[in-house]
């Protein structure tokens, strides 16, 4: 996909000497950088969904649920 952002001279010319460094395209820099830049906020996504879930089905403590775990950590060694 073609599309036309704009961004500080100086960043441009780091760009530009970093692709020649790399052998690699502009493109090819700034797909990079954004899909890391996406990545480095994947985290908030799950921690976002997981509190919609909780919040969804509520958080009491189920006594049969707290009762298996506490039996498994009796049993793990620490």
């Amino acid at each position: 996909m073609k599309t036309a952002v704009s961004i500080p001279d100086d960043l441009f010319g780091e760009a530009e000497v970093l692709a020649r460094e790399l052998k690699t395209s502009r493109s090819a820099i700034y797909a990079r950088a954004l899909a890391a830049f996406i990545d480095s906020h994947d985290a908030d996504r799950v921690t976002e969904a997981m509190n919609r879930a909780v919040d969804a089905i509520g958080s009491e403590t189920d006594a049969f649920v707290a009762g298996a775990a506490r039996r498994v950590l009796e049993t793990v060694e620490w």
